[in-house]
Formats: structure tokens, C-alpha cells, sequence
């Protein structure tokens, strides 16, 4: 008996060298990325000029302002569309476990215990009663000869990477979005103050020039100018509490609060953030390894180009192994003697005969969604310089804009001094001094609006370079903690009531 068993030992280990030789095979392309050109400087550089090396590390706190800093910190912890992204990495993570597990053989136990009467086969026989056991495993195991399983794992791979970075992406997004309408917030609570203040002063200037016209010294159609102009200053201030509050009600919304969440945080008013400048740039290359979707873009790109390898397989012929071992006896005390154990194993194979050509159509699918994923990489890494080129230029042109808005200010402000002089000791016009303070307030203005912009642009210019939140985050805990998911009594829902319009 132990002879005749070594021709079976024999064939059954050439079976198993045969399939781990073979387990090495994998069908479809290596993922490689296509090269991409990019320049080699950022075309507002100018010749001869060093170039520094990217910092984005925490860019907002170059803005100086503690509470926009602490709203990002708030913003990181209970932003919804952050926790999406860390359930979409957990979801990645369990989907490659699934692909790493069809490596491994399968196991599965059962056991059956039966009792049976056999009716009595004439009128002199009594019914007979049985008891049969019966236990066992059956176990298979796809031998992955041409790569099927793992081309999968390594599209499962992938598809972590990819979801990783689509984290960060979002959370470049969001940290770019709260700096952002904190910014939009702070422009309108200066321009609704200077508003207010520009008033008042229209409204002085009215009154005063009510007491010459009472006086004699000037016209009734000069006093209802005067009125006029300060009525059109005050008429901007609702527009820009609307505009002041919903900026402020999108933070609240971007923390993963109620929109009305931080009105009275908010309510007293701060300067305009003003960032520290300039922001190195590096080189466009920097974009590659920096921007979170362009990486994203090249992950999703590695991850289709491995499928294409799992459709080919399929046209391959496939292998699995299957065996089972069963025992079965008539009491407890025969299951797993010698003589009840039954055994079977063996390869079997299957080829793909006639489909109709819907394997090969796969292929064609997944080569056709690869293509997509890698225009969509190469324009990811077109659009991320896009940005970086828009950003360098209104930041720079907002700065010269600034500038002469500053100068402008200045001037007019003068003008406006030496025109109410002159109008008091009246030595000018009611209307000379009504189009200073009209240039003025729109001076004004505009200078705040620019202020803005530029803290606008920095933070265009940081999302456009990759910069986001570095610091770490946890995607292991998941939003929603099931309980009582073992065995148990389900509860009785009640069914909703019908409303009137059902």
C-alpha cells in the first residue's frame, strides 16, 4: 500500500511545482506612464533668477490670522466631504483585501446529522430506525496561471493609492475653500464699514450744507444732492451684508456645522488677511509630485492599465484544484475512524470555447477606459500648470493694481480735505466737493476689494502648487459604529404613515 501510493505523491507534488512555476505568468501591459513634456521654468520668472524651493507647509499661517487658523484645524475634523474621502480610503483597502484573498485557497466545513424510519416491509417486520452523521470539508483553489488574480491585486493596489490621494485633494480643496470665504468674509466687513463711515461723513456734509442753504449761502437743489449721495452709500451696505453672510454661512456649512454656526464668532470685525510674500514657486515639474489629483490621476491610470490585464486572462484557459474529505457513520463514535473517511481531490479545467467574442470585447473596454484615465492624468498635469500660470500672473498684476489704488487713495483724500475746506470758507463749489467724496469712497473701495484679491490670489496660488493640510489623518474610524450585528431578534418597524400626497 505504501508503494502504491508514491505515484500519487509524485503526481500531486508535479502538480503543485507546475502551478507555482506557472503562478509567475501575467497577461496585459506593465503599467509604465506615458512621458510627459513640461517647461522648465514658470514663464513669470525672469532670467538669471534663483529659483527657491517650494514651502507649503501650513501656507494659510503666512496670512497672520489665528482665527482663520483655527477654523482650518475645525474644518479638517468635521468636513463631510473629508469624511467621504476617508470612508472611500476604507473601501479601497477592504476591496484589495478581497483581491489578495482569491489568491488563497477556499475551505468550507459542513456537517449533516439525519434520523430516519424505514416503513416494515411486511406485517411480521417491525419499522427500522437509523441514525446517520455525517462531517467533512470541501476546499478549492483557482491556480492564478495567468495572472487574472494578480492583475487584480495590483488594481486594488492602485485604487488605495488612489483614494489615498484623493484625501489629500480634498483636503487641499477645503483647506483652499475656508481660507478662501474667510477672506471673502473679512473684504465684506471692511467695505460695509467703510460704507457706514463714508455715510456719516455724506450725512455731516449734508447737514452742514442744510445750515448754509438756512443761511442763505447755498441752494435747496444742493441740499438734496447732499442727501442723495449719502442715501446712494448707505443703499451698498444691505448688498454687502448678504454677500458678507453668505460667506459666512458657506464656512459654517465647510466645518460640517449649521450655516448659522459662526455668526456671532464672526460678527466683530477683523482686517483683511495680509500674506507674507512672495511665495516660492519651484519649478513646473513640482506639480507632478505635489498636486494630490495629479496623482490621483496617475494612480487611476496605473489601476486601469492592470485591468486590462485581468480582461486578457480571461481568455486564457483557467485551472482550479478541488478536493473534499467527508467521514459518516450511524453514532458519533464512527466519525473519523479509517474506515469512514471518504476523499476526493483533482484538478479541473476549464477553456474558453465560443463567447461570441464578449471576452475579447472586454479586453477592448478596458484598454478603451484606460485611454480615458490617461488623457485624463495628462490633462490633470496640463491643468495643474494652467493654475499655477493664472495665479503667478493676477498675483503679481494685483499687487501693481494694489499699489496705485494706494496712491490714488491718498490722493483723493486730499482732495476731498482741501474741498470741504474751501466749501466751508466758501471759496468752491457744493459740487467740487461732492465728486471727491464720491472718488474718494470708490478709492476706498476699490483698494479694499484689491486688498482682498491679492489674499485671494495667494490662496490660488498655494491650491495651485499642491499645498494642503500635511498633517496626519486618521481614515481607520468609521462615521457610522453598528452595534448588535451578531445574531439577534429583529426589531418590528412600523410602517411610515401616508401622507395626504401619496
Amino acid at each position: 500500500m505504501r508503494n502504491a501510493m508514491k505515484p500519487n505523491a509524485v503526481i500531486g507534488a508535479a502538480i503543485m511545482l507546475t502551478a507555482v512555476a506557472l503562478s509567475g505568468c501575467a497577461v496585459g501591459p506593465d503599467y509604465k506612464p506615458s512621458p510627459i513634456v513640461l517647461p522648465i521654468h514658470w514663464s513669470n520668472e525672469k532670467n538669471g533668477q534663483i529659483v527657491k524651493p517650494v514651502d507649503l507647509a501650513q501656507w494659510w499661517t503666512r496670512l497672520n490670522d489665528p482665527v482663520l487658523n483655527g477654523l482650518i484645524e475645525d474644518a479638517v475634523s468635521g468636513n463631510l466631504d473629508v469624511a467621504s474621502a476617508k470612508a472611500k480610503i476604507r473601501e479601497a483597502r477592504a476591496t484589495r483585501r478581497q483581491a489578495i484573498g482569491a489568491l488563497f485557497p477556499s475551505v468550507s466545513g459542513e456537517g449533516a446529522a439525519t434520523r430516519s424510519r424505514t416503513a416494515a416491509s411486511s406485517d411480521a417486520s417491525a419499522p427500522v430506525t437509523a441514525n446517520q452523521f455525517q462531517a467533512g470539508f470541501d476546499s478549492s483553489w483557482e491556480l492564478d496561471l495567468f495572472g487574472a488574480n494578480k492583475r487584480a491585486v495590483e488594481a486594488a493596489s492602485y485604487g488605495v493609492d488612489a483614494a489615498d490621494d484623493n484625501l489629500r485633494a480634498t483636503l487641499l480643496t477645503l483647506v483652499g475653500d475656508v481660507s478662501a470665504y474667510y477672506v471673502e468674509a473679512r473684504g465684506y466687513q471692511a467695505r460695509i464699514a467703510l460704507a457706514r463711515r463714508t455715510a456719516k461723513s455724506q450725512r455731516d456734509t449734508w447737514a452742514l450744507t442744510q445750515r448754509k442753504f438756512e443761511a442763505g449761502s447755498t441752494t435747496a437743489a444742493d441740499v438734496a444732492k447732499a442727501a442723495a449721495v449719502a442715501a446712494t452709500t448707505e443703499a451698498d451696505i444691505p448688498g454687502y451684508e448678504t454677500s458678507y453672510a453668505a460667506a459666512v454661512h458657506r464656512l459654517g456649512v465647510l466645518l460640517g456645522l449649521d450655516p448659522v454656526a459662526l455668526v456671532r464668532e464672526l460678527r466683530h470685525g477683523a482686517p483683511i488677511p495680509t500674506p507674507r510674500l512672495p511665495l516660492p514657486a519651484g519649478i513646473p515639474a513640482n506639480v507632478m509630485s505635489a498636486r494630490p489629483d495629479v496623482r490621483q490621476a496617475e494612480r487611476q491610470l496605473a489601476q486601469y492599465t492592470a485591468k486590462i490585464g485581468q480582461a486578457e486572462a480571461a481568455l486564457y484557459p483557467s485551472v482550479s484544484l478541488t478536493g473534499s474529505v467527508s467521514t459518516t457513520g450511524l453514532n458519533t463514535r464512527d466519525i473519523g475512524r479509517n474506515s469512514s473517511i471518504g476523499w476526493s481531490i483533482g484538478p479541473s479545467l476549464s477553456v474558453p470555447l465560443f463567447n461570441a467574442g464578449r471576452l475579447r470585447a472586454a479586453v477592448d473596454v478596458a484598454k478603451a477606459q484606460r485611454d480615458q484615465y490617461d488623457v485624463a492624468w495628462r490633462s490633470a498635469v496640463l491643468t495643474a500648470l494652467e493654475d499655477v500660470e493664472n495665479a503667478l500672473v493676477s498675483l503679481a498684476q494685483e499687487r501693481i493694481k494694489q499699489r496705485k489704488l494706494g496712491e490714488a487713495v491718498r490722493r483723493y483724500r486730499e482732495a476731498a480735505r482741501l474741498s470741504h475746506a474751501l466749501f466751508e470758507n466758501g471759496s468752491a463749489s457744493f459740487l467740487d466737493v461732492l465728486d471727491a467724496e464720491r472718488s474718494l469712497y470708490t478709492a476706498e473701495d476699490s483698494l479694499l476689494q484689491s486688498r482682498a484679491a491679492i489674499a485671494t490670489d495667494y490662496v490660488a496660488l498655494a491650491k495651485a502648487l499642491g499645498g494642503g493640510w500635511d498633517g496626519a489623518i486618521d481614515s481607520s474610524k468609521p462615521e457610522v459604529v453598528d452595534r448588535a450585528t451578531g445574531p439577534h431578534v429583529m426589531p418590528v418597524v412600523a410602517a411610515r404613515a401616508a401622507s395626504p400626497n401619496d
